[in-house]
Formats: C-alpha cells, structure tokens, sequence
C-alpha cells in the first residue's frame, strides 16, 4: 500500500515545522521527521489510527503523535493524509481539502 499526502497536509507540515523552529530548528526538524515516519508507517499497517471521531461515518481515520493529529483516509491501494494539526483542535469537515 501506498502512502499520499494531500498538498494541505504538506502545507500544516511546513507551518508546524516554522512554527517550532522559532524556538528550535532541531526540535522542529525532529517533529517533522516523526509526523512523516509515523504517516509513511500507515503502508504496512493502514487501520493503525482510530475512526475520527468529529466526523462519524465518514471513513476517516487519525494517529496521535505527541500533541498532533493526522487525519487519513484509506482507498482501495492508498492511504490518504489530509491533513496535520495541533490535537486539541476539533476538525471540521469543512476543513478537509476537496478530492485531489
């Protein structure tokens, strides 16, 4: 299985990482590295996350990775991200990126 990342979910990587290294590159370099690690990983173990529970029903799934959520779907011989953000935040479905 193969792994995507939606341009939006590329986008809230790079925010994050600019964010951080205002305190520390090495610390926001570090995070990247683990949120794209632990997102690759979904390949060989797709249904690791749990269902999102903002939005029943909808297929989406989420891993928690330290204080951060990435949000995925699965298709037939994908994995989609679509998106990356802080976990305290609720996800609305607006927020989703549209069908790339």
């Amino acid at each position: 299985m193969k792994v995507v990342w939606t341009k939006q979910a590329c986008s809230r990587l790079s925010r994050i990482e600019e964010f951080i290294a205002r305190d520390s590159r090495t610390a926001a370099a570090k995070l990247i590295d683990k949120l794209v690690d632990r997102g690759d990983a979904l390949a060989r173990h797709p249904n690791r996350g749990r269902k999102l529970p903002e939005i029943p029903g909808a297929g989406l799934r989420e891993l928690v990775v330290d204080n951060y959520r990435i949000v995925y779907r699965r298709r037939s011989n994908v994995i989609e991200v679509l998106t990356v953000f802080e976990g305290h935040q609720r996800l609305r479905r607006q927020e989703l990126p549209k069908a790339e």
